[in-house]
């Protein structure tokens, strides 16, 4: 069996905010998309509200060349933004800010996905993070798809950026996603026994008029329809560069490690999706704070203890991709916490110093500013 390509891309979202009064740009100037487009051409892009701006790599063949590319994507959007003071926070959600006072891009395709999904598309205020692995053959992206899954809860837990919304703490690490599962078509991928099935499920949405291609299905993990690779979308947006890329780095890590099982006609398990879903809310709720179940025993396991058995399990394909140091920076974050973590560590700061509640807030959203383009 031949072994993949394996390339890595990254995406990341960015909330827009204005500097001198932290809240949302809801209105930035016209011309900072054209400044930035010239800086950066086809590698940056509107959102669905004005307030957001996209980023992707280029197509890489490291981690490290990853890792580059997408710092200089950030200090350019920095740059750019600062201009028109402004500044990108990457998290998940803004710390206070309201979504009703957002205005949709003003693009013929986020009028329709405003328009069909009225209230739950206005409530987008979410940002996160997708990591594309290049895998050219179609029905082996399938089978992963199927496995990865697995993990996918695994990933977000280290991820998390979004504890705050609308000026309250939400009690969950990641709340994009309870805002996210509002849409159609999102969390767990289905599982499929073919490429062909997959496909025929597709011409089925698309012949009723319910989609208008693959792109509308917003699953954490999923076929691109744009290019020759599995797409991982569960993960908030990452504050921290390092945490990025060593998140992106363990996803290209299973899907070889789940390759490595494939060409010894071995596969990883399959969980019923309500068993997985459990590890999701989990994720979401807890972070990396209260485990994990594990299947194999039945029991919920400490995420640090899990964390080191994947480590274990994608050494070989750490070494193959030269990441070891990537992979193994995910004990960072755990000892430093995820972004939500600080996040949370700042705003209580704040009030036990006896500073009112939104001023804390803006404390958060100065600490994101910073954080977003530390070690750029």
């Amino acid at each position: 069996m031949s072994e993949p390509t394996f390339t890595i891309g990254i995406e990341e979202e960015y909330h827009l905010v204005d500097r001198a009064t932290r809240d949302l740009a809801s209105e930035p100037p016209s011309g900072l998309m054209d400044e930035c487009k010239e800086a950066l051409d086809e590698q940056v892009s509107p959102e669905f509200l004005r307030n957001q701006i996209e980023v992707g790599t280029r197509v890489c063949t490291s981690l490290a060349e990853a890792r580059a590319d997408l710092a200089r994507l950030r200090a350019t959007v920095a740059r750019v933004a600062g201009r028109h003071g402004l500044a990108p926070i990457a998290a998940a959600t803004h710390p206070f800010a309201d979504w009703d006072a957002q205005k949709p891009t003003d693009a013929q395709r986020y009028a329709t996905i405003a328009r069909d999904l009225q209230m739950v598309g206005r409530r987008l205020v979410i940002c996160g993070m997708h990591v594309h692995v290049g895998i050219d053959d179609e029905e082996l992206r399938i089978d992963l798809m199927n496995q990865v899954a697995y993990f996918l809860p695994h990933l977000l837990a280290l991820s998390t950026s979004s504890p705050f919304w609308r000026g309250e703490d939400t009690g969950l690490k990641s709340y994009r996603v309870s805002v996210f599962n509002g849409l159609p078509r999102t969390g767990l991928p289905e599982m499929f026994d073919s490429w062909g099935e997959y496909q025929r499920h597709i011409r089925m949405l698309t012949a009723a008029g319910l989609i208008d291609d693959a792109t509308k299905l917003w699953w954490d993990v999923r076929p691109s329809a744009r290019f020759p690779t599995l797409e991982m979308r569960i993960t908030d947006v990452c504050t921290r560069l390092d945490d990025t890329i060593s998140i992106a780095a363990l996803f290209r890590c299973l899907l070889r490690m789940l390759w490595r099982l494939r060409r010894n006609n071995q596969r990883w398990r399959l969980y019923a999706r309500m068993l997985v879903e459990e590890n999701r809310w989990r994720a979401q709720r807890y972070g990396t704070d209260d485990g994990l179940v594990d299947f194999g025993k039945g029991a919920i396991v400490p995420y640090a203890t899990l964390l080191d058995e994947i480590l274990q399990l994608v050494a070989e394909d750490a070494v193959h991709f030269g990441c070891t140091a990537e992979i193994a920076a995910s004990r960072d974050i755990l000892a430093r916490g995820t972004s939500a973590d600080r996040q949370r560590l700042v705003f209580n700061q704040a009030l036990a110093e006896g500073v009112a509640r939104r001023p804390a807030l803006d404390r958060v959203v100065d600490h994101l500013i910073a954080e977003t383009v530390e070690g750029l």
